[in-house]
């Protein structure tokens, strides 16, 4: 029953009125409520949805492709597209976006939602924005926004607008053109400029300002925007932790600093390990480069219940909406470490079961239930998208809120 409490916001009640064809009342039947995806954001960043979308590989490997993207859909339904600048244009004038569209497409058929990362980061940006003056390299990257927004719209309409803006000014591991404009306009200027670029052309997307630094620093940043009148939409924090899980006090803390705001947070880029532990003296965790970072028995147990603590924790949290994980399989993973689900050969590790039973078993709802001598049923769902199914007709519909009785025809 502690359940009903704990996850009473996630949840809303609903009456229905179940008629036949001439509107006479189904009464005393029993039909089948069941919930087919969360309004809740359960993500991972999908890259490999490229190459299977548009067939780019030998048959062998879109196999094996195919078999991740299967375990993908089968728990989650928020997927994140890369548009790191650098290789999406690599060479000006020729974006790579009839690839990822076909991406978009392939995905939204299969009703996973989508975000675009990022339209403006120091990393992985544009080489040949350095050759321009810096009035031009401003005019290239609000027209690299109005672009492909515009591009994506309707397929794509949520975005990391920014990435990592506390330390883009002050980056100095290589000149790039996006942190001379941070430079130029400042942190809550080149902010205020992108996200007015961003919201221009896409009024009803869904806008994200994304960092690593989960300090005081970005809290400053994201009130000087909100008092700049910087229409903000969600608070994108990344939680790698190549050094250690972060634990529940720690988790919690960062929850309370930045709920203050009363904006939805999304949780971006999580990572745990299966693995040992990154040695805590690192700084930036790019500097740890090792030929080999095993998956072990023992290190997947300590991952399942990290995984499992920290998106129960996240879930509770009223204004948490979205958990990404930012690497669903150890193949491929950022400094190799072992953070996926699945390891490299695409075999689920016992945190991808722990997620699945939590997300398609606990916090989920699929029940039967009898109609009344009136049509009538009424029940409490987590919220989301269900079908109900009367022998062997079937008809959808989302739980959203608590609202007035609604009646189908079956």
């Amino acid at each position: 029953m502690g359940q009903t409490n704990e996850y009473a916001h996630r949840k809303a009640n609903k009456t229905i009125k179940l008629v036949d064809a001439s509107g006479n009342p189904v009464a005393g039947k029993e039909v089948g409520l069941k919930q087919t995806n969360h309004k809740f954001l359960f993500g991972a960043s999908t890259f490999d949805a490229i190459e299977v979308a548009n067939k780019s590989v030998d048959s062998d490997r879109l196999a094996f492709l195919e078999d991740k993207m299967d375990k993908f859909m089968d728990v989650f339904n928020f997927a994140t597209l890369p548009f790191y600048w650098a290789q999406f244009e690599p060479e000006q004038g020729k974006p790579r976006t009839e690839e990822l569209k076909v991406a978009a497409q392939w995905l939204k058929k299969r009703n996973i939602a989508l975000k675009g990362h990022p339209l403006c980061w120091h990393t992985l940006t544009a080489p040949w924005l350095l050759d321009m003056s810096s009035e031009d390299r401003l005019k290239a990257q609000f027209a690299r926004i109005e672009r492909d927004v515009s591009d994506f719209k309707g397929l794509i309409d949520t975005w990391d607008v920014l990435n990592e803006v506390v330390i883009m000014p002050i980056f100095d591991k290589y000149d790039n053109g996006i942190t001379r404009i941070a430079k130029d306009l400042g942190r809550v200027g080149i902010v205020k400029e992108m996200f007015a670029k961003t919201r221009e052309t896409n009024p009803g997307a869904t806008l994200l300002l994304n960092d690593f630094n989960t300090s005081i620093n970005f809290e400053i940043l994201i009130d000087g925007c909100l008092n700049a009148g910087v229409p903000i939409d969600a608070i994108g924090i990344q939680s790698h932790q190549h050094q250690g899980y972060w634990g529940r006090e720690k988790l919690e803390e960062v929850l309370d600093r930045f709920s203050h705001f009363g904006l939805p947070i999304h949780f971006t880029e999580n990572t745990l390990t299966s693995g040992h532990l990154m040695p805590p003296e690192i700084e930036d965790l790019n500097d740890y480069q090792i030929d080999d970072w095993p998956t072990t028995p023992e290190f997947e147990e300590r991952q399942a219940k990290e995984v499992e603590e920290m998106y129960s924790i996240l879930f509770k949290h009223p204004q948490v909406e979205a958990i990404t994980t930012w690497k669903f399989s150890d193949e491929g993973a950022w400094l190799g470490a072992p953070a996926g689900f699945l390891r490299k050969d695409n075999s689920p590790k016992p945190s991808y079961e722990v997620l699945k039973k939590l997300i398609k078993g606990d916090w989920n709802t699929t029940m039967t239930s009898k109609t009344d001598d009136n049509g009538m049923l009424s029940f409490e769902g987590f919220l989301g998208e269900y079908d109900l199914v009367y022998g062997d007709k079937k008809v959808s519909f989302k739980l959203d809120k608590d609202g007035e009785t609604v009646q189908m025809t079956i």
